[in-house]
């Protein structure tokens, strides 16, 4: 199991930051070998599924997730979602958050993971890769353009 925290203060107020962070396909972007699909119709609610379908050469392996918190910021409320992951390969949790923070938000990504086929003591790496990858991920989901419809 590797925990890890990652951070990133923006100029865009919550509500974009949160829209842009909870549109899950766009994720993929900067997932790399990664596709992301939502299997469930939208809205994003509790109960919500989405699939992360990453090849590594001709292996692959989805990295199915569901939605069991989903409460967008309202107001000076922040907003957060949960998710767990429902696979065999990738095992665990991510929680997000965006609140308000000066003129725009801060948004903080917290995911414990596990990868079932490596054994216990290569946590670590599992600790590094991840939170560096995810670091990356939040970074650049802030400072790409939004997200458009069709």
């Amino acid at each position: 199991m590797a925990l890890f925290v990652t951070r990133h203060d923006t100029p865009l107020s919550p509500h974009e930051a949160w829209d842009r962070l909870t549109t899950w396909p766009r994720h993929a972007k900067y997932v790399p070998r990664t596709t992301i699909s939502t299997t469930t119709a939208p809205p994003n609610a509790v109960g919500t599924i989405f699939v992360a379908r990453t090849h590594l050469g001709p292996l692959s392996f989805d990295d199915p997730m569901e939605l069991v918190q989903w409460s967008p910021p309202q107001g000076d409320r922040p907003g957060r979602c949960r998710l767990i992951k429902r696979g065999t390969v990738m095992l665990g949790w991510a929680e997000l958050e965006v609140a308000p923070h000066g003129s725009g938000s801060r948004a903080t990504w917290t995911e414990e993971i596990t990868v079932a086929p490596i054994p216990k003591w290569a946590d670590a790496v599992t600790w590094v890769s991840s939170r560096l990858m995810f670091s990356r991920v939040l970074r650049r989901l802030l400072a790409d353009e939004p997200p458009t419809d069709g």
